[in-house]
């Protein structure tokens, strides 16, 4: 589908059908990744090692979320709108969106992704597989060069993370649900000031 008839397309959605749209993309993502899991983690209960909570390491991953959050508002400001255009998804999604709703589509999305990406493909085949694949899944970002190689460096990033911490899903689950929660309150604002 070219740009055009996305925009068009996403245009005539509802916000009500954009969140349908993200929670079932949400769950597709969880079956496959449950899928993978079951037929990768021979006994699935070898998963298990991989959810132990460690507060330090959780402690990094919101750090890091943090930061990314912080510097991506930065640049919001400084740069101009076209950089972080994606099509107005971001913007109808969390239009009016009441802070508790935000919460649990973070929560939602960083707990599918993460657990796909990190918990199976990067501990399966690496870093760069699990990065390159959670990039080209957000085909929304690929309009603009500026946000698939912000993807692409986040992914490494929260992959990093997952690395260092020993393959600790929590962590990263906890940095994904950080930036996702902050930029869906700093949207939600900016559309309500405008």
């Amino acid at each position: 589908m070219n740009l055009k008839k996305q925009e068009q397309l996403i245009q005539q959605m509802t916000p009500n059908q954009l969140q349908l749209q993200l929670y079932l993309s949400q769950a597709i993502i969880l079956v496959i990744a449950f899928g993978l899991g079951f037929f990768l983690f021979r006994p699935f209960a070898d998963i298990l090692p991989h959810l132990r909570l460690d507060g330090f390491w959780i402690f990094i991953g919101i750090f890091s979320g943090l930061i990314v959050a912080a510097i991506d508002m930065i640049l919001w400001k400084v740069l101009p709108h076209k950089y972080y255009d994606d099509g107005g998804i971001n913007e109808k999604l969390f239009q009016n969106m009441p802070v508790w709703k935000i919460a649990l589509i973070a929560l939602l999305v960083a707990c599918s992704e993460e657990i796909l990406f990190r918990g199976i493909i990067q501990t399966k085949v690496g870093i760069i597989a699990a990065s390159l694949i959670f990039a080209f899944i957000h085909m929304r970002y690929w309009r603009h060069w500026f946000l698939i190689v912000n993807v692409v460096v986040l992914s490494f990033w929260i992959g990093l993370i997952y690395s260092m911490s020993g393959h600790l899903l929590l962590p990263v689950i906890a940095m994904h649900f950080t930036i996702d929660f902050i930029l869906g309150l700093y949207i939600s604002k900016r559309i309500s000031q405008t």
